[in-house]
């Protein structure tokens, strides 16, 4: 479920960017769009304003000199032509006419078009302000487009007075200026209303205007080129790191999970190597694997585990294969093994997997199992003959006892009845050990000082120690160890120990006791002697009823001592190896102070 939904979140973060990029790049578009018909508006009035500019200034320089030949009443329309083909052979000047109100052309740059008449359309009416400039785009009789910029003229009239009934005196009189040194003013004359056309040629600025437009154009097309890619970056910056954040806690999901599996874990790489391992597989094997990535499998572990994963074919797997592997010298444990390939989604192989299970605690609660089950069958067992031999012991030991009496001192009757008696004890005995090993273990547990019990349990064989030449060894703990404990039943498992490891010592030899907390919440308890030790094939037995390598031993000791270990909801261990002495070790709850 987690990688579903960790799926589902990736799959949601990449079609929201999707729909964003799509929604950037519209906006990216519109923009640069708008920008570019801007400028193209903008280029297109700077050239119309740059036209009517100078269609403008040719037009005043026309007017400016029509008025001052008029004013001299010595120009006619031959001057008025001259002047405007003059002033026509400005650069970029198609034609420059004029026309009047009838639309007859009375002066041009083209001496051929004067006399012809012209739709002056929406050309200037006789009441539109003079001052007033227009333009508009046209095509002229050879098919060149021009751009107009025409005006209306309204030209003084020095003849207006006269036919008003001036004389030429008074018309002098009015040309002559007053006693302030000002000419008169002049009127214009409405009936010679003249509309100045101005043909330029736009083309020199139309190619000026195709330039900036196809310089806006690829300027606009690299912005979008540029904001495409930018946005294309983003998109895959952003689903790079979506996908590097799901990696990410994908990895870390693995490594946790790896890590916290309670089994050991190694995998292999392509070529067969060691790539990965966690802490479980060191606890394992106990081998430190940290300077063993990259090394071979079967450099590092025993030959038939490495086998097993060396011998996997493709679609094969090895699942919970129990044995005992060796993987320190001197050091066996049982594990269950499980091995498989590891490919990937393409079907290519990537590695190998191998999972180690301990079953150490398996095999231990197994024989644990079993030895409850064997107390059973023999407390059932010894219920039933304790009864029944015990009754013909008594009568037995009554009759040895009656023959040892009425026999003389010495002879062979006596000495056969005391045997009688002492084989009937020691039977008596047997059986006594027999029912305190099946009887349920009734312990008692109060509060109290394990280094005292264990101060106590040793002063009780002081003088056997010292009868046999061992020397005892005392080790406290460096703080105080409280437990709940049953000090006369503990004293007896720890006087079952003693003595045993008496019995296995010679004169010289040494028995030490030491005590200090496990670290645990529990009392660590050892029990160390430097007798001739246990071989290995009787470890597993030690614990057995009646299992004794002893000639008058019972095979009960060790057996009772651990029972009564397990009352207390404790632990004892053993290890030993033949001509090293053996090593005992008993772990007990420590009071819990809470």
């Amino acid at each position: 479920m987690p990688k579903k939904n960790t799926g589902y979140r990736f799959e949601h973060i990449l079609g929201s960017s999707h729909w964003i990029l799509v929604g950037s790049v519209v906006i990216l578009l519109v923009t640069v769009l708008v920008l570019a018909i801007q400028s193209y508006n903008r280029e297109e009035h700077f050239i119309s304003q740059v036209l009517i500019e100078k269609g403008s200034a040719l037009i005043k320089t026309v007017e400016a000199g029509a008025r001052t030949g008029m004013m001299r009443m010595s120009w006619g329309n031959d001057h008025i032509q001259a002047l405007i083909e003059e002033s026509a052979q400005v650069p970029e000047v198609l034609y420059i006419t004029m026309i009047d109100s009838q639309g007859r052309i009375v002066a041009a740059s083209d001496p051929a078009r004067v006399g012809t008449t012209v739709d002056r359309g929406p050309w200037p009416k006789a009441d539109d302000p003079p001052a007033r400039v227009r333009w508009q785009m046209v095509t002229s009789a050879d098919g060149r487009r021009a751009f107009e910029v025409y005006k209306r003229f309204v030209p003084i009239s020095p003849r207006r007075g006269m036919d008003q009934g001036m004389g030429p005196g008074m018309h002098r009189r009015m040309m002559m200026p007053d006693d302030e040194g000002q000419a008169p003013p002049f009127r214009p004359d409405p009936a010679l209303d003249r509309v100045i056309v101005v043909g330029l040629d736009p083309s020199t600025y139309e190619a000026a205007r195709r330039a900036d437009v196809r310089n806006t154009v690829i300027i606009s097309g690299v912005l979008v080129l540029l904001g495409l890619a930018g946005f294309v970056s983003m998109y895959w910056m952003q689903s790079y790191r979506a996908a590097r954040r799901r990696l990410q806690d994908t990895s870390a999901m693995a490594d946790e999970v790896m890590t916290s599996m309670p089994v050991g874990l190694i995998a292999t790489d392509s070529q067969g190597r060691i790539a990965v391992y966690n802490g479980a597989a060191e606890r394992v094997t106990g081998l430190d694997l940290s300077d063993k990535v990259g090394r071979m499998p079967e450099e590092v572990l025993p030959a038939d585990v490495s086998g097993l994963m060396a011998g996997l074919g493709p679609g094969q797997a090895v699942v919970e294969r129990e044995m005992t592997c060796e993987f320190i010298t001197g050091r066996s444990a049982p594990v269950s093994v499980s091995a498989s390939n590891i490919v990937n989604e393409e079907g290519r192989f990537v590695g190998r997997v191998l999972i180690l299970r301990d079953l150490s605690e398996v095999r231990r609660l197994q024989a644990a199992m079993r030895r409850q089950e064997k107390l059973a069958a023999i407390g059932g067992l010894a219920a039933g003959m304790a009864h029944e031999i015990r009754n013909p012991l008594s009568s037995i030991k009554g009759m040895a006892t009656f023959f040892k009496d009425g026999s003389e001192e010495g002879s062979a009757a006596r000495e056969a009845a005391e045997v009688m008696i002492q084989e009937v004890e020691r039977l008596n005995r047997v059986i006594t050990e027999l029912l305190d090993f099946v009887r349920p273990s009734d312990v008692r547990l109060k509060r109290g000082d394990v280094d005292a019990l264990l101060a106590h349990s040793l002063r009780l064989i002081q003088p056997e120690a010292a009868g046999q030449g061992i020397v005892l060894q005392r080790h406290a703990s460096p703080q105080p160890l409280t437990a709940p404990l049953d000090t006369d039943r503990l004293n007896q498992a720890l006087l079952n120990l003693y003595l045993n490891a008496l019995q296995a010592m010679t004169p010289g030899g040494r028995l030490t006791v030491t005590s200090g907390p496990a670290g645990d919440g529990r009392a660590a308890i050892t029990i160390e002697d430097t007798g001739c030790g246990i071989p290995s094939e009787n470890l597993g037995k030690i614990f057995d009823p009646y299992f004794t390598t002893k000639a008058n031993g019972t095979g009960l000791g060790l057996a009772i001592a651990r029972k009564i270990i397990e009352a207390h909801n404790g632990e004892l261990t053993l290890s030993s190896a033949p001509g090293q002495g053996t090593r005992i070790t008993l772990l007990l709850p420590l009071e819990n102070e809470d």
